[in-house]
């Protein structure tokens, strides 16, 4: 038995032995010859004008950060002597730790248990001397550099968000991990199948970049494995309307008595209203119903460049206020409760302003959901927003009349590089191995595209300029005052939200002019508000908006567990609980179709 615990006595038990150099080597060209494919339909796409990576060019931006960062540890003699000699001083302690193991002389160095890293879990990172070194040299490596964005004192905030960032990204990109020969679960199926995973990985990779028209689409789930109506949003229903930028789904009752308010959910046009409505044990949609709730959805349409005109004003008027004028037909009902998700929610909070300033009274409770309204705080998204990349983004969406989902879809992938990109990278390009279903990442991966007039207002109006919290924004020539907005609002945000931060959510309670109740759930930006009561997940804090801050909030929030989902119903039956009877669908609800409709089902 040798050190290591193999049996000795050939090659058979060394997994990372090269059992047939021949098949390997043809293997490899197999893989070269895959890799052309994927090049051809990379070019063909640039060329053809389907795909312009001048407007989206990151680097640039990114070389202008560096250069700050950089001028500040290299321009002065002082601080680059401290950066390399820190440097240099964690590599020689790497290089005698692991000295020491080789003799016998120490154990070996075991990744932090406290906060595990899921790339390491492999144990030849910890018992094979080699992919120990190469972790431990990556460890050191990586803080090294988060630290020295950290101790520039000289940046200012933006250039600091943005240098975080980019160094976040490339010490994603550069793990040992993302590579055949230093990880060693990769090298040992590429040994062990003579490289025939990295022949299934290339053609994988090849078909992604064709089916993204010349942008890699990365497969997160088994897209064969789930269908919109089939196996997801299957709760029952009708289409009761459409135009032709929003279809209102109202979901069939399931109780004996309904709340009188009917209750209208904004989904986020970004992404598909579905998440809401994934499966029978997780949806958010048919649970409300099942609370009493009269469920009405707008469903958006996956905008082409026919849309390229509709902006916010045509998003409120043929989305929000047209499922109202639906809601009031309907039901005969004046007031409603209304949701609003991400985007979804914002839109829905510039609505209630102008809706205040006009005296229209028919949303009498707003539901914000990871919802921001503020974005001095927004987080690591306003990387990618600054006037000359906004230009560059405007430029190209006028070309077309609408922005790519699969663009938005790889921004949001980057804020969460490490779980979202690098992984299915690994598994599907290198190991060969075609994703497993799951029905949120299958949704993540079904994007939509975004019309030009509509996030040009967005991204200039919230994020570059951020117009909605200072009253500036305008719509139908009237100035947005959220301060006008004077009706009750439940305002969830969540705790490792890496798209609407909760302090950022935390500020915009504070702009309201009506009372507030803030809310903060476990998790992230989905699975903290998508946690069904039955999975007894998580937990979620509540406590009274003051002027102390957010952190503050947090020492005195009171923590109760499980899903905020029950606290919100009592809070909105708080608001008006009077009930009345069912109301039922009609032979004449059969003209259009059942839920989920047409347009969720439109894929770019």
């Amino acid at each position: 038995m040798n050190d290591d615990g193999r049996k000795a006595g050939g090659a058979d038990q060394d997994p990372f032995f090269m059992r047939d150099p021949e098949k390997l080597a043809a293997n490899l060209a197999r893989t070269i010859e895959e890799a052309g494919k994927a090049a051809g339909f990379w070019s063909r796409a640039r060329e053809s004008g389907m795909v312009s990576d001048s407007s989206f060019d990151p680097f640039a931006d990114m070389l202008r950060v560096f250069g700050a960062l950089g001028q500040y540890w290299f321009g002065e003699p002082s601080r680059s002597f401290e950066a390399q000699t820190r440097l240099f001083t964690a590599y020689m302690g790497v290089w005698m730790r692991s000295m020491q193991e080789l003799t016998g002389q120490a154990e070996p160095d075991k990744p932090d248990t406290k906060r595990p890293d899921k790339r390491f879990h492999d144990p030849e990172w910890v018992q094979n001397p080699f992919f120990s070194f190469l972790r431990q040299i990556y460890e050191v490596t990586a803080r090294w550099a988060e630290e020295l964005v950290e101790r520039a004192d000289t940046l200012d905030d933006l250039t600091r968000l943005k240098a975080r960032f980019y160094v976040r990204q490339i010490v994603d990109a550069m793990a040992p991990t993302n590579f055949v020969v230093t990880n060693p679960a990769v090298l040992r199926e590429t040994l062990r199948s003579n490289g025939e995973n990295l022949v299934r990985g290339m053609e994988m990779f090849a078909e992604d970049l064709q089916k993204g028209g010349g942008i890699p689409r990365l497969r997160q789930s088994d897209l064969g494995a789930f269908e919109v109506g089939e196996n997801l949003a299957t709760t029952p229903g009708k289409v009761v309307a459409r135009n032709e930028l929003a279809e209102i789904i109202q979901y069939a009752p399931t109780t004996q008595t309904v709340l009188k308010r009917p209750l209208l959910i904004v989904p986020p046009w970004i992404n598909k209203f579905y998440i809401l409505d994934l499966n029978e044990k997780r949806s958010f949609i048919r649970w409300a119903i099942s609370q009493g709730h009269t469920v009405f959805v707008i469903s958006w349409v996956n905008p082409d460049e026919s849309h390229r005109a509709k902006d916010w004003d045509a998003y409120i008027a043929e989305g929000i206020e047209f499922a109202l004028d639906t809601i009031k037909a309907r039901t005969g009902e004046d007031e409603v409760n209304a949701i609003g998700y991400c985007v979804g929610g914002t839109l829905l909070s510039a609505a209630l302003a102008l809706m205040a300033d006009t005296g229209d009274k028919r949303i009498a409770s707003a539901t914000l959901l990871t919802t921001q309204v503020d974005f001095a705080d927004a987080g690591d998204l306003k990387v990618f927003i600054d006037e000359e990349q906004l230009q560059a983004l405007e430029e190209a969406m006028e070309r077309k009349g609408y922005l790519e989902g699969g663009r938005i879809a790889m921004a949001f992938n980057m804020l969460r590089a490490r779980d979202l990109i690098w992984p299915y990278v690994v598994n599907n390009y290198m190991r060969g191995e075609p994703p497993l279903p799951f029905d949120m990442l299958y949704w993540n991966s079904d994007s939509t595209n975004l019309a030009a007039a509509n996030h040009t207002y967005y991204l200039r109006n919230c994020y570059l300029e951020n117009n909605l919290s200072r009253g500036r924004a305008e719509l139908r020539g009237r100035k947005l005052k959220l301060s006008s907005v004077k009706i009750p609002i439940f305002n969830l945000a969540t705790a490792d939200d890496h798209i609407a931060p909760a302090l950022s959510v935390y500020n915009g309670s504070r702009l309201f002019g009506g009372p507030v109740e803030f809310v903060l759930s476990g998790s992230g930006h989905i699975a903290g508000v998508v946690n069904p009561p039955s999975q007894r997940k998580y937990h979620y804090w509540i406590g009274e908006v003051h002027d102390e801050g957010f952190e503050r909030w947090l020492e005195t929030a009171e923590e109760t567990e499980g899903s905020w989902w029950p606290h919100w119903q009592q809070w909105v039956e708080a608001q008006n609980d009077e009930r009345t009877q069912p109301r039922p669908f009609t032979s004449a609800d059969e003209k259009l179709e059942n839920a989920p409709g047409s347009y969720v089902r439109i894929r770019v």
